[in-house]
C-alpha cells in the first residue's frame, strides 16, 4: 500500500515538472529532478545540462535583473543630482574671508527713488557765452596777434588795422581839444578884462559861447572814437599825441568777451570793413558753460518745469554733467511736434563739446519704494537678476524680480524680504564662485 502511495506520487510529480519544465528556472527543475527517482542516473549529467542551460538561457533571465539595477542606480543619481539641486547657488564663507575680500553686507529696507525723464538732447554753445570781434571800421589787418584756439581775455588787443576812417576821427578830435583849450583861454582873458572894466560885456558873452561851442565839437569828436572802438586809453593819450599820421592810423581791436578763438575770418593784409569785404575778425567761445537742447514730446512736456535738475551723459563713456532747466519754449516745432527746451550744464573741465548727442535726465522728484537696494548688489546669473542673501555659513544666490530703477538703487518687486541681510559691494566675486562650483560639478 505503502509502495502504490509512493509510486502515485512521483507519477504526480513527473506529470508537474513536465507541464512546468519549459517555464522553470534551472534551480527549481534541479530541486524537482531530485524528487523523482527515475532520474537519479540521470543526476551526474545534471550539471552539463545545467551548465548548457546557464549558458543558453540565463541571459534572458538576468537581463531583469540588470535592468533593475539600472533603473536603481539612475533611480540613485537622479536623487543625488536633486539634492545637489537644492545646494546649487549657495556659497560657504567665512567671516574673515568675507572681510577680506571687502564684500559689504547691507539690510534690504524701504526706501526712495528718484523718478526721471530720460530724452534725448545736444550740446551747443550758450548764446550769452559767444562773442564775434567786428571790423567796425574801413582797414587793412596789419596785426594778428591771436591764433586759432587761443585763450583770450576781455578787453585784450587781438588784432591791429591801418585805417584811414581812424586816422580823420583822430585827427578830428585832436583839433576840437587843442579849438577848446584856446576857447577856454579867450573866454577866461575876456572874464578878467570885463572884471576889470576894459571889454564889454558883449565881447565876454561871445567869447563864452564860442568856448562852449568847442566843448560840443570836442565832445563829439569822442563819441565818434568811442563808436569806432576806440579804447578810452588811447583816446586820453591823444592829448598829448606828437606823433604822425601812421600813428593815428593804428586801430587796436579788442576782445568783446573772455574765452577761446574758435573761428579766424581773416589774414594779416586783407582789406576788411568795406563792401564785398569780410566784416568780422574771430569768433570767440566761453565754453565754461554750455547749453543741452532737449526735445521733449507733448506728452512729457507737462512733467517740465524750469529749474528741475538735468544730468547729462554720452553713450561709451562714464562722463556725467549736471546743471538745471532755464528755458521752455511755449512753441511747439511743427515737424517734429515737440518743445524746445534747454538747459545749462557746467562744463569748466571742457567735458562738453558743442555738437555732441547726449541723454538728458530730467529728476522728476522721488518715489518711495517698500524694498530698497543699491544697483551693485545685483548680478546676472543664467540672464536673470540675483542678489546674495546672507546665511549663517556663507551666501546664497536668490533670484528676484526689479522694479523701477534711478540709476543707483534699485526696487526689488518680489525675492527678497524686508529686513533681510544681502552682499552690496564686490558680489561678481560671489558670482565667480559659483561659476567655479558649477563648472566642477559639470566636470
Amino acid at each position: 500500500m505503502q509502495r502504490l502511495m509512493i509510486l502515485s506520487a512521483v507519477v504526480c510529480a513527473a506529470i508537474v515538472v513536465l507541464l512546468a519544465y519549459p517555464f522553470a528556472s534551472p534551480e527549481i527543475e534541479h530541486l524537482l529532478g531530485t524528487l523523482d527517482p527515475n532520474n537519479k542516473a540521470d543526476a551526474a549529467s545534471a550539471p552539463s545540462s545545467k551548465h548548457e542551460h546557464d549558458q543558453s538561457g540565463s541571459e534572458p533571465a538576468d537581463q531583469p535583473h540588470q535592468h533593475s539595477e539600472d533603473a536603481h542606480s539612475e533611480s540613485g543619481h537622479s536623487e543625488e543630482e536633486g539634492e545637489e539641486h537644492t545646494r546649487e547657488g549657495e556659497i560657504k564663507m567665512q567671516p574673515d574671508r568675507i572681510q577680506q575680500s571687502r564684500i559689504s553686507i547691507g539690510t534690504a529696507g524701504p526706501g526712495t527713488l528718484n523718478q526721471y525723464l530720460s530724452v534725448p538732447a545736444v550740446v551747443v554753445p550758450d548764446r550769452n557765452r559767444l562773442g564775434r570781434v567786428p571790423a567796425k571800421v574801413v582797414g587793412t589787418v596789419s596785426q594778428l596777434k591771436k591764433q586759432l584756439g587761443d585763450r583770450v581775455a576781455k578787453g585784450e588787443v587781438v588784432a591791429v588795422l591801418e585805417s584811414r576812417e581812424v586816422a580823420d576821427a583822430k585827427s578830428e578830435y585832436i583839433a576840437a581839444l587843442v579849438n577848446f583849450d584856446l576857447q577856454g583861454t579867450l573866454y577866461e582873458r575876456e572874464q578878467t578884462l570885463w572884471k576889470k572894466k576894459v571889454t564889454a560885456e558883449q565881447r565876454l558873452l561871445k567869447a563864452r559861447a564860442t568856448q562852449q561851442e568847442a566843448q560840443v565839437r570836442r565832445d563829439l569828436a569822442r563819441q565818434k572814437l568811442l563808436a569806432l572802438g576806440v579804447h578810452e586809453k588811447e583816446i586820453e593819450g591823444l592829448r598829448a599825441e606828437a606823433n604822425g599820421a601812421r600813428s593815428l592810423e593804428r586801430y587796436d581791436i579788442r576782445a568783446p568777451i573772455g574765452g577761446r578763438i574758435v573761428e579766424q575770418m581773416v589774414d594779416i593784409g586783407q582789406p576788411v570793413g568795406g563792401e564785398g569785404q569780410a566784416k568780422e575778425l574771430y569768433a570767440i567761445a566761453d565754453l565754461s558753460k554750455v547749453w543741452a537742447e532737449l526735445t521733449v514730446s507733448t506728452s512729457d512736456l507737462t512733467q517740465i518745469k524750469e529749474g528741475q535738475p538735468v544730468t547729462i551723459t554720452m553713450s561709451g563713456s562714464t562722463k556725467a554733467g549736471t546743471g538745471s532747466i532755464t528755458f521752455i519754449s511755449p512753441m511747439l516745432d511743427q515737424d517734429t511736434r515737440s518743445a524746445r527746451v534747454i538747459a545749462s550744464i557746467a562744463n569748466s573741465n571742457n567735458t562738453w563739446q558743442p555738437g555732441s548727442f547726449v541723454t538728458a535726465k530730467v529728476s522728476l522728484g522721488k518715489s518711495p519704494a517698500a524694498i530698497v537696494i543699491p544697483k551693485s548688489s545685483l548680478q546676472n546669473l543664467e540672464g536673470k537678476p540675483n542678489v546674495f542673501v546672507r546665511t549663517a555659513s556663507g551666501f546664497e544666490a536668490r533670484e528676484v524680480t526689479l522694479g523701477n530703477d534711478d540709476g543707483r538703487s534699485v526696487e526689488i518687486v518680489s525675492g527678497l524680504n524686508p529686513g533681510e541681510q544681502l552682499a552690496t559691494a564686490n558680489t561678481f566675486l560671489l558670482k565667480a564662485d559659483i561659476g567655479k562650483s558649477e563648472a566642477g560639478h559639470a566636470h
